[in-house]
């Protein structure tokens, strides 16, 4: 049986992903910072267990590890991210910039760090990381959002340097962009649905080649210009 971790399993493209992970017959390990208050999550049917994780807490991210130690990843899905509300130029603080970095960038990095030995024992040893097309500086022609865009540009940056430095171990590392999916993130009036989305972005992960690795993607495999 194939194993995925995702980060941010509670809503959204995580529950997104878990749902349709455990449909297909994975083992499903779910993370999110408060399991107890997860219903969607706790309601899937299929191998899933619920972990709590704040990606930010380095010795929940120690237990974590420490509990899965023998177990094979076959795909992580650091999907846990955040936005600021206020996108003007002049509204994010010292602070938000901080948290935004801290969750976006650091965080998913500090994860796949921890569980790269469970990564490397698994079949498929893929890393992904959900990043936004906001984070492509030859895709930007119209500015604002600095912090998200400089924190997703930062991940992206990131996840391209652990593929070239994992590629001798067999690790496959993407970015992708979900597209504007209807989240709590995303808005009501965005293009697509999670199922949608992480349907696009699995086929994308099934398809990832050594020659794909280190690569930003759309969900619809088109790749995205750094």
């Amino acid at each position: 049986m194939d194993t995925v971790l995702i980060t941010g399993a509670n809503r959204g493209i995580g529950l997104a992903f878990a749902r349709q992970y455990a449909a297909d017959g994975w083992r499903v390990i779910a993370t999110c910072r408060q399991p107890e208050a997860a219903a969607d999550l706790a309601a899937i049917a299929g191998q899933v267990e619920v972990h709590p994780l704040d990606v930010t807490d380095e010795e929940q991210i120690a237990a974590l590890a420490a509990g899965l130690v023998g177990t094979g990843l076959d795909i992580l899905v650091n999907n846990a991210g955040i936005n600021l509300p206020n996108r003007a130029m002049d509204g994010p603080t010292m602070a938000d910039w901080n948290r935004l970095l801290a969750v976006n960038v650091t965080a998913p990095m500090l994860v796949t760090r921890a569980l790269l030995p469970n990564l490397l024992a698994g079949r498929q040893k893929k890393a992904v990381f959900i990043s936004s097309r906001m984070g492509s500086i030859g895709g930007n022609t119209s500015g604002g959002s600095h912090a998200y865009r400089a924190s997703k540009a930062g991940l992206n940056a990131a996840a391209h340097s652990l593929a070239l430095d994992c590629s001798p171990q067999g690790l496959l590392v993407v970015a992708l962009h979900p597209g504007w999916v209807r989240t709590d993130m995303g808005g009501e009036r965005a293009d697509l649905t999670a199922d949608d989305s992480v349907a696009g972005m699995r086929q994308v992960v099934d398809s990832l080649t050594p020659a794909m690795s280190g690569g930003f993607y759309n969900h619809d495999g088109a790749e995205i210009p750094w």
